[in-house]
């Protein structure tokens, strides 16, 4: 179910006209894990990632299990909060996104990659578990949209997280589709 979970949210993604508006540099993944998920084996994602390719989102390979080691971790993170909550998407970040997404009622919250301690960052792939767990204590709850504002050499993400990637993936196309109408999209 969850390969074929994230094969029709990747189908919703790429017939957004305005889907490729949000994908950042780095690329995004979407991604769902496994009731009871421990590990990245135990996430559904996108090998080689979603990219852009005349002006769409498009993915190039089908979905696998462990094919994202970023989104998972933020997947599972966010499970350790609210085992409901097994898929994301990574987005670019916009103030003008984050706009969107408060005045659509979704939870935002964020952390601070500057304040992340001096240890952890040394650990790969600590960042996300920490950054995620910053912004759940920051809001009290587990929010739809998780954002940083980047650090040195990092690209400043928004994640949005939901129970499914269909769910995830139509609430992308929305604020994509609500984004493509704004004219300040800095």
């Amino acid at each position: 179910m969850e390969i074929l979970g994230v094969h029709q949210g990747l189908i919703i993604l790429q017939s957004s006209k305005h889907m490729a508006e949000l994908i950042p540099e780095v690329r995004s993944n979407l991604v769902m894990a496994l009731e009871n998920a421990k590990s990245v084996e135990d996430v559904v994602g996108v090998p080689g990632r979603i990219t852009t390719v005349n002006g769409r989102a498009k993915a190039f390979t089908m979905p696998d299990w462990g094919a994202s080691s970023h989104m998972a971790r933020l997947v599972l993170e966010v499970m350790e909060h609210d085992p409901e909550r097994r898929s994301a998407l990574n987005l670019r970040y916009s103030t003008v996104i984050i706009e969107i997404c408060e005045k659509l009622g979704l939870k935002v919250s964020s952390y601070n990659r500057t304040e992340e301690p001096d240890e952890l960052r040394e650990i790969e792939g600590k960042t996300v578990s920490w950054g995620v767990e910053q912004a759940i204590n920051s809001l009290g709850e587990v929010p739809d949209i998780i954002y940083h504002t980047g650090d040195w050499g990092k690209e400043p993400i928004i994640a949005l997280v939901g129970r499914n990637p269909v769910e995830v993936a139509e609430m992308a196309v929305c604020l994509a589709e609500l984004f493509s109408l704004r004219k300040d999209k800095k």
